[in-house]
């Protein structure tokens, strides 16, 4: 086993549900000024989240692969909270309904580009998590074989 100094405390939690609380080594998160890696004892930080994919090293050396939508980050000595819009863990997502979405979702995307920002906003966003979950799950399929 590794000592507590080793690891980090860490939490996703969804308006819906808490999507994972365990003991970690480091986590991997697309932020808005970029991918950033956290390991135990990090500076603390707050940042924003933006659509992407988390991977993160488990006690016991697995990596697991979610994809998030946005949301927030912060960082205390030994603890590292995920506050998300929505965050879904790679082996609950099916790649084929996933690449399904993010087709539709580029498609009216195309066709509201001439509508109102606030439309073509939300699309985008929509868009945006759709390509998301596409990469965790093919990430964490290719970690599969």
């Amino acid at each position: 086993m590794f000592e507590s100094d080793k690891t980090i405390k860490f939490e996703v939690v969804t308006p819906e549900r808490v999507v994972l609380k365990e003991n970690i080594h480091q986590v991997t998160v697309p932020t808005r000024s970029g991918e950033i890696t956290v390991l135990p004892n990090h500076t603390p930080l707050i940042s924003i989240l933006k659509p992407g994919v988390i991977e993160l090293k488990k006690e016991n050396g697995e990596v697991e692969i979610m994809s998030v939508s946005g949301g927030f980050i912060e960082v205390l000595k030994n603890k590292v909270v995920i506050l998300a819009d929505t965050a879904e863990r790679a082996e609950e997502l099916d790649l084929k309904r996933a690449e399904e979405a993010r087709i539709r979702a580029e498609k009216i995307k195309e066709e509201t580009r001439h509508e109102d920002a606030e439309s073509f906003a939300a699309i985008t966003a929509q868009l945006e998590k759709e390509l998301a979950r596409t990469k965790a799950v093919r990430r964490w399929k290719n970690l599969k074989r």
